[in-house]
């Protein structure tokens, strides 16, 4: 009608004045910023906290008596643009459901004294030459796709010679780092747990409930996580077998609230190391966060880089299995987070918004195992099933030890550096 077009021009007109003078409301702060890093494990986990090493604490387990209930862990970060007048102190006082005592005592790191660095290059005692190789594989399916695998020479690396496709094989999922709060960003830092109080929090520890953090370097902060806000609920692996094609179908149950999935195996044999990702799109098994934000997460699923909520199920194809008969797989699921703001902010432009605290949680959930072997019997394709005669080793254990101590030997055969504890 004639008269429409006028009135949407008036409406474009008026949100476009009201978000200018939101942009130009006065804003300060915050003045400290607290995150909590919530995650569910179940099986065991590939990579340490940060990413980058086998739990191998979690794979004795495995191998001694198989898998463990569902693990919660609670990582504290606070953050304050305040000093305090004397000391640094803080605590979090939880809900009684956490089960993980009255209060978690925020400690700020102390600042070692610099010692002398020898920055003389040297080698491991043990080092030789690298001469192995990494095959690097992507996507989900019976088989690889063309081009694959990538092809990394150690020995040519070493050289100097980097081979066709290693910047893409190396590369991150993309988007932007989280910022958590550290020492280095913050007049003062404070964290939990820590070397004074390690207090685990149990499998049945609830985040449900209110919060307090206080401190001689933060105002108070105050807030309540509802129901949907407590902790990722476990992930499992219900299958985790090769297929009538020599695949590896993995199959999970649904999370709610997951933001994506995200799979990855790493093993070997002899000198050589595999690499494999669910991603569709080329990227390394090392570079992926343990942590996404909800709308970097839809970005990644829309890329393909991260499969969909709605997806349960992934094939790691024939040639990975071929390759890494000895390799381990995680899968982790993304979830949102909660996100608090003290004050609110002012509706009228004209007041500024001088904001006190900010509280960021984020959520994961994650589980790992033996590729192809369901936990936690992991029996390998050699047991009968029958008892170990006297002074006999059980088959099942010493299927366990064989695959540890075959991808060590991968992993430190390919580098050229000896891995004890495998």
């Amino acid at each position: 009608m004639a008269w429409s077009r006028p009135i949407a021009i008036a409406a474009v007109a008026a949100v476009a004045g009201s978000a200018a003078a939101q942009s130009a409301q006065k804003v300060t702060g915050p003045v400290a910023t607290y995150w909590m890093s919530a995650q569910t494990q179940s099986g065991f986990g590939m990579m340490g906290a940060g990413g980058g090493q086998p739990d191998r604490g979690a794979m004795m387990r495995m191998m001694m008596g198989g898998g463990q209930g569902p693990q919660h862990a609670l990582i504290l970060q606070l953050g304050s643009s305040q000093k305090p007048q004397g000391a640094a102190e803080a605590d979090h006082l939880p809900p009684a459901g956490l089960r993980a005592g009255a209060k978690l005592p925020l400690v700020t790191p102390v600042n070692q004294p610099a010692q002398p660095v020898d920055d003389t290059p040297s080698l491991p005692r043990e080092y030789q030459k690298p001469r192995g190789r990494m095959l690097i594989f992507w996507g989900c399916g019976e088989r690889a796709r063309p081009n694959q695998p990538v092809v990394i020479d150690f020995a040519k690396v070493a050289a100097g010679q980097m081979p066709a496709g290693f910047q893409a094989a190396t590369r991150g999922l993309g988007g932007a780092p989280m910022q958590p709060p550290s020492p280095g960003r913050n007049a003062t830092y404070g964290e939990w747990p820590n070397p004074e109080t390690r207090a685990a929090v149990p499998g049945n520890g609830s985040l449900v409930g209110e919060h307090t953090v206080q401190g001689s370097y933060s105002p108070p902060i105050r807030f309540s996580l509802a129901q949907d806000q407590d902790f990722l609920s476990p992930l499992n692996l219900v299958t985790n077998a090769p297929t009538g094609g020599g695949a590896v179908q993995l199959g999970w149950n649904a999370v709610p609230n997951a933001t994506g999935y995200f799979a990855t195996v790493i093993g070997g044999a002899e000198e050589t190391v595999v690499l494999w990702t669910s991603a569709e799109v080329q990227a390394s098994a090392f570079a992926a966060p343990d942590y996404l934000p909800p709308a970097e997460a839809a970005k990644l699923v829309a890329s393909k880089a991260l499969l969909s909520p709605q997806t349960t199920t992934c094939a790691v194809p024939k040639e990975v299995v071929d390759a890494a008969p000895h390799a381990l797989v995680q899968l982790v699921a993304y979830g949102p987070e909660a996100n608090f703001i003290h004050p609110p902010r002012p509706s009228d432009p004209k007041v500024a918004w001088n904001k006190e605290w900010q509280v960021k949680v984020r959520y994961r959930s994650a589980t790992g195992g033996m590729l192809g072997m369901a936990a936690p019997n992991m029996a390998t394709a050699a047991d009968d099933g029958a008892p170990p005669e006297a002074g006999q080793q059980p088959k099942q254990d010493k299927g366990r030890k064989a695959i540890m101590r075959g991808l060590g030997g991968a992993l430190g055969g390919a580098l050229g550096v000896p891995t004890p504890g495998f």
